[in-house]
């Protein structure tokens, strides 16, 4: 320590590093290393913080903003982040957690998405402490004898430790040769890049770790890897994605988001919370506390929904969200005297095909999934679109058929699905609504 530097302004340094840690641990699945990213916070210097995006769809979900809400934080922090679209391994396609070679995308759809991501990510990033960056900007200028380089520096026996390389490798389903070198590549990115901290989801893990190993070999100080959760869907089953019909997109219209988002189930609230929210830790406790009290979970819901719909699209169309969900379900569209049916459900959840049919919504199981998959079935006003969805015990939800059909229902803990109360079914109209 230099012997000029008091020591109040050392202590004050070493606090404000540790509350920057605490922010950027919250939500984290993992540091690596910790104590690295420590010293590079201390040095007061801005860090270059990367996260990779490939486009292979238009637009952006809540999954995504799980990584960007984390950039964000790096750059409330000081910090410079850099959004870097890979259109260039976008058109390899990343074979992460696939059991089959995953089709490549088209220059043009490549170009396509990537136009979409940059209207979408400043709805969360600074634009002034933000670079967006293509990676085809150095691999396009990449000669054949570096390709083969970069290549030399993996062997076939480390690519087949990452668990979907092994598991396609054991069971004789076939792994092309382009596919070894997308890990390669997102590593290389690191290196052009000079990254400080690379952040990604837990399935990425591997191909961070990459980024280390050839910031080392190419002579640069290798990145912190920051690995953060993968946001389950609207199912709270599955990882959120477009192609499962799971997910809340960021540029849909307000209610639709606060729809979706008042459907989620209580237990999942918590974790949106957690990895959604821009609120202090200490209030979603209270708020947790205050459910576990007996505060209607659909009120912290509510809190929840209205925020993160307030971030895409204005304070005030969350507010008119709100009212329009109030409205909907809440005044005038259902019976007055709707009764609570109870259903008992084994621990693991009750199939919602056997959910309908035992709160007299559907005929049988084979008609509730017709249903579902005509898009005539709701919960708490959202389209059902998962007819493998299972509801756990414990949750209250507003079920509906077609136009005039509804149940509100509270699944308990037990064994057999046994109905205490009877659906209500105003003046049968059509199944699909």
């Amino acid at each position: 320590m230099n012997d000029e530097t008091p020591v109040h302004a050392t202590n004050v340094a070493r606090i404000e590093v540790e509350e920057a840690l605490a922010l950027l641990r919250r939500g984290a699945e993992e540091i690596l290393l910790e104590e690295e990213l420590r010293e590079r916070l201390a040095q007061g210097r801005v860090l270059r913080v990367k996260a990779g995006f490939d486009p292979t769809a238009p637009d952006l979900h809540l999954g995504h903003t799980v990584l960007l809400n984390k950039l964000r934080q790096f750059q409330d922090l000081g910090h410079e982040c850099i959004f870097l679209i890979g259109d260039f391994t976008g058109m390899i396609g990343d074979p992460t957690g696939k059991s089959t070679t995953r089709p490549p995308l088209s220059r043009d759809e490549v170009i396509e998405n990537a136009r979409t991501y940059e209207q979408q990510i400043f709805k969360i990033l600074d634009p002034e402490r933000t670079l967006v960056m293509f990676n085809s900007s150095w691999m396009n200028e990449m000669r054949a004898a570096d390709l083969i380089h970069l290549a030399a520096q993996h062997t076939v026996a480390r690519m087949l430790e990452r668990e979907d390389f092994h598991q396609r490798y054991t069971s004789g389903r076939p792994i092309a040769i382009h596919e070894f070198l997308y890990p390669l590549i997102q590593g290389y990115d690191s290196v052009a890049l000079r990254a400080d901290v690379e952040l990604g989801g837990t399935d990425q893990k591997f191909n961070l770790l990459v980024g280390r190993e050839l910031q080392r070999h190419y002579g640069q100080a290798p990145q912190v890897v920051l690995t953060m959760p993968l946001l389950e869907g609207l199912d709270g089953e599955q990882k959120m994605s477009k192609s499962l019909g799971n997910y809340v997109g960021i540029d849909e219209p307000p209610e639709e988001m606060f729809g979706k988002l008042m459907s989620i189930s209580d237990a999942l609230m918590w974790r949106y919370f957690e990895l959604l929210s821009f609120r202090p830790a200490e209030e979603i406790e209270r708020l947790r506390r205050a459910v576990a009290e007996g505060m209607n979970p659909r009120d912290a819901k509510f809190e929840l929904a209205g925020e993160i719909v307030a971030r895409f699209h204005g304070q005030a169309a969350a507010g008119r969200a709100r009212q329009a969900f109030v409205d909907r379900f809440q005044k005038g569209v259902l019976p007055e005297d709707l009764p609570e049916q109870r259903l008992d459900a084994p621990p693991e959840g009750l199939p919602i095909a056997n959910l309908l049919k035992a709160a007299g919504l559907a005929a049988s199981t084979s008609e509730a999934l017709r249903l579902i998959r005509q898009g005539g079935v709701r919960i708490d006003g959202v389209r059902l679109e998962d007819p493998k969805r299972r509801i756990p015990p414990g949750e209250v939800h507003l079920y509906q058929v077609g136009k005039r059909r509804f149940a509100r229902v509270r699944l308990a803990a037990g064994q057999a699905p046994v109905a205490s109360g009877a659906a209500s079914d105003q003046a049968a109209g059509p199944d699909r609504g």
